[in-house]
């Protein structure tokens, strides 16, 4: 396969010919987008981008919920060597503005009316920007403004005057020029522009697929963000790579009525989806009849046994858990759709728990770890020699070693080139040709990695005692009542903890119960809330050293939202804005003015 984002689809097109190589729902129906069909909306969107006067090297911004015409735009810049700077769609305009502001683009394709709004608001910041491409149709007010439509018409006229023009194009992209400036979600910080090269992606994904069989029978469900390089590598490169057919969902809302149409046979996923799910699967049983409830306990609890021993690499299939899996695990997997024989889970640490349930039920996930800088997978765990809490040896031709302070470092060419107009922040991140990732881990006797936290989100207790939280807030998460738990502490004498409740599962224990509250301040402030979430925290405790136990905690009335402002477009928590937001609760856990545990 080609060493170039663009040769993969051009090669996949050529050697596969997919009836449906893209999938979408329009008009209440699934329609099949041939290879063929996307090769030519590629073609003609490049030279469409041509025409506006896009160049090699030129940065080209993307500005769009994940749809087909998103890879159509993001193919044809690639194609014409130019760079594609994605922006997640769920930022303000002001973000928006900060971002593509820094990385200058000359054309910024988006989807909507909304998006178009934000361009509009900060357009006057992006000096060098020539024109905004709109998908959808719409109002267009400026001369600069152009439908996504008639840069496709105008771009199909270049290509029937010279069908070979795209190809050559493409042909005169290398390996090391730049593809793609991604920034990061802004965890720590603010954001900065990763700088990846075609090849730092190629390789990876080529380093991938020695490790997971993936073929052209296969069809994926597409639904994270496509501006999240997980799902852009794997989810749309590689499913290209291997002739997957990829169906776009038409939102998160509508992922669990997709699954079940569309019938996929891979899903790429964030922890979060996967805790979600299995907590809704655990809600359902939960309001089923008795007798529902006992047998799907008695059928989970073999089902666990027989993961537990793929785990330990014995061969152990009995009698009742052949019939669990007929009772239990194929309901499950037909509300899945029936075919799903792939979960890749990426972006942060899968709990352990949730991993045997999935294994469980007959689906295997793979869990892999990586960063936007690594392009961006380091690790990955081979399928078949899975170790639930790791995350697996490092994937072929990459090297990752324990720095200072048990900091992963690696170095290889899934590297990136550096932070885009940041030498500072590159001088930090690439110290004597390794990347330091800012996270701690370990290994086991296997070289088997094990995330075990952030560098910066140790909390350094009064004592001078170092808490790692996230282990903590993974064990906190196991439990069905807990959505999102974050441990504070730094500088005090002792660890307290926030807890945002998974409220669908905490309204449901209430109602069973015989106690509710009509708003979600008034079910959190319940006594009775209070004792459930205190037993989940007695029970994690009970697993800690003393120093690290929860001695206070206090129940938030909301979820953690990318609306919100708490949970950054790549689904993780900013620890930093939630301890300012609630800096008034936290105060009153070490003031005593909020029950402890």
């Amino acid at each position: 396969m080609s060493d170039t984002l663009i040769g993969i689809f051009l090669a996949a097109v050529d050697r596969f010919h997919k009836p449906a190589q893209f999938m979408r729902k329009r008009g209440g129906s699934w329609e099949s987008i041939s290879a063929e069909r996307a090769l030519g909306d590629v073609e003609s969107f490049a030279l469409g981008l041509e025409s506006l006067g896009v160049r090699a090297g030129e940065r080209v911004g993307l500005l769009a919920e994940s749809r087909y015409e998103w890879p159509v735009a993001d193919l044809a810049a690639l194609g014409l060597g130019a760079v594609v700077v994605p922006v997640y769609p769920t930022l303000t305009a002001a973000q928006v503005g900060k971002i593509l502001g820094h990385a200058d683009p000359v054309v910024v394709v988006v989807s909507s009316e909304e998006q178009l709004a934000k361009l509009r608001e900060v357009q006057a910041q992006l000096p060098s920007l020539r024109a905004i491409v709109c998908m959808d149709t719409m109002e267009l007010r400026a001369p600069r403004e152009r439908a996504f439509a008639d840069v496709v018409a105008t771009g199909g006229e270049r290509r029937t005057a010279a069908p070979r023009a795209f190809r050559e194009r493409a042909a005169a992209v290398r390996p090391e020029d730049l593809a793609t400036i991604i920034y990061t979600s802004g965890t720590t910080g603010e954001p900065k522009g990763a700088m990846l090269t075609h090849h730092n992606i190629a390789f990876d994904l080529a380093a991938c697929y020695e490790l997971v069989t993936i073929t052209s029978e296969d069809v994926s469900l597409s639904f994270l963000p496509l501006c999240h390089v997980f799902e852009r590598m794997a989810g749309l490169y590689g499913m290209l790579r291997g002739g997957v057919t990829i169906a776009y969902a038409q939102s998160m809302d509508t992922v669990a009525t997709d699954v079940r149409e569309v019938r996929p046979t891979i899903i790429n996923g964030v922890p979060r989806f996967y805790e979600k799910v299995h907590a809704r699967i655990l809600a359902r049983v939960q309001e089923a009849p008795a007798f529902r409830q006992r047998l799907f306990a008695w059928g989970m609890r073999h089902l666990e046994q027989g993961a537990r021993a793929h785990f330990e690499r014995r061969d152990e299939r009995t009698l009742a858990m052949r019939l669990a899996d007929r009772l239990i695990a194929h309901t499950v997997r037909e509300g899945m759709g029936g075919r799903l024989r792939i979960c890749i889970s990426g972006g942060a640490p899968l709990s352990p728990h949730t991993l045997e349930f999935f294994f469980a039920l007959g689906i295997t996930v793979i869990e892999g770890y990586g960063l936007t800088e690594t392009s961006p997978v380091i690790c990955l765990n081979p399928p078949g020699r899975e170790k639930p809490g790791s995350v697996g040896p490092p994937i072929p031709g990459v090297e990752v070693k324990l720095g200072e302070q048990d900091e992963i470092i690696t170095r290889g060419p899934h590297v990136m080139r550096g932070y885009f107009k940041d030498e500072t922040a590159t001088r930090e991140a690439l110290r004597d040709g390794w990347f330091h990732t800012g996270d701690i881990g370990r290994f086991d006797d296997d070289g088997y990695l094990y995330i075990t936290d952030r560098l910066k989100d140790l909390i350094v207790l009064a004592g001078g005692k170092k808490v790692a939280p996230q282990p903590i807030e993974t064990k906190l998460k196991r439990s069905p009542l807990v959505g999102e738990a974050v441990l504070l502490g730094e500088a005090k004498p002792y660890i307290v903890c926030l807890v945002a409740p998974a409220f669908e599962r905490l309204e449901a224990a209430a109602r069973a119960a015989g106690w509710t509250g009509e708003t979600h301040a008034q079910l959190v402030a319940s006594p009775q809330a209070h004792a459930l979430i205190a037993g989940e925290i007695e029970r994690v405790n009970a697993e800690l050293a003393r120093f690290e136990t929860i001695k206070g905690f206090a129940i938030l009335d909301q979820e953690l939202t990318q609306e919100n402002g708490l949970i950054t477009p790549s689904l993780k928590v900013k620890r930093r804005v939630v301890a300012e937001r609630y800096a008034d609760v936290t105060r009153a856990l070490y003031t005593g003015h909020l029950a402890p545990v």
